[in-house]
């Protein structure tokens, strides 16, 4: 019994005009799910994007309207979707969480991840990039189980900025999880350096498929970001990866490999420390 199946990755150029970007999510849904994919992540923000700090009078709750029209998406087209972030209304709180929300392909809503880790920079010109201005941490580790052919998958929640911190994602590999998901809107100046490197360092140090969505260009004042969505697989090596524009990065993961890989190179087993 093989244990595969095939994600996507997608890459958008979110604005502050929602409905233009609901509609791309929707198109990218689809495209996914004619392209054989079990499931779609959408970047950070897909809904709603313009510069970090930024007060966000539409931001709603994880069963009002953005997510439901998504849910439908997901509902007919029959497959999974990762709303890579909203932002997540707080009562009695003029912040939001940075939330992501896991769909089953039924539409239902598998996992909710809130940001841990906020986007506080002192770069020179980026100082107005300041993510808890605006949005409140959250606390908590989130890995879910993913049905998927065979058997399910276990997807590893994060988001953005969180691919700095390395300790979330080994945590998460011990909560079981297989695949790591990191959808973003890194900037254009950090990501050009960065976003590689980090993605495939996650991925090698555990063993592990990640997969990335991205925003890509120019959002507004202040704001642009680095794009190039791709799916990496556990060794390091990149699978598929959009280079400019919108579109989808859409990789086969292999569970089965990915058992052999921890097996053969037990890094996971030998650690001494945490």
């Amino acid at each position: 019994m093989t244990r595969r199946l095939v994600v996507a990755a997608a890459q958008m150029t979110s604005t502050a005009d929602a409905e233009r970007n609901l509609a791309i999510a929707e198109s990218l849904i689809a495209d996914a799910a004619a392209r054989g994919a079990t499931l779609v992540g959408l970047p950070e923000n897909f809904a709603f994007l313009r510069s970090e700090g930024e007060p966000v009078p539409e931001a709603q709750a994880v069963d009002g309207p953005w997510v439901t029209r998504m849910a439908e998406s997901a509902r007919s087209h029959r497959i999974a979707v990762l709303l890579g972030s909203i932002p997540e209304r707080i009562e009695g709180d003029g912040r939001v969480h940075n939330t992501s929300v896991l769909l089953g392909a039924d539409g239902s809503p598998i996992a909710i991840y809130r940001k841990i880790h906020l986007f506080d920079i002192d770069l020179p010109g980026m100082e107005h990039l300041k993510e808890s201005r605006a949005v409140r941490p959250g606390d908590t580790l989130v890995a879910a189980d993913l049905p998927a052919g065979d058997g399910p998958v276990r997807i590893g929640l994060t988001i953005c900025y969180d691919l700095r911190f390395p300790e979330l994602y080994r945590a998460l590999v011990k909560a079981g999880a297989q695949v790591l998901a990191v959808p973003s809107a890194f900037t254009e100046r950090t990501g050009k350096d960065h976003w590689e490197i980090l993605l495939r360092a996650r991925a090698i140090e555990n063993l592990a498929y990640v997969m990335a969505p991205a925003q890509v260009g120019v959002h507004g004042k202040g704001r642009s970001s680095h794009g190039h969505a791709v799916v990496i697989d556990p060794w390091g090596a990149i699978l598929a990866q959009v280079a400019d524009g919108e579109g989808l990065a859409v990789a086969e993961i292999d569970l089965d490999r990915q058992d052999r890989l921890r097996r053969e190179l037990p890094a996971l087993d030998h650690v001494r420390l945490g």
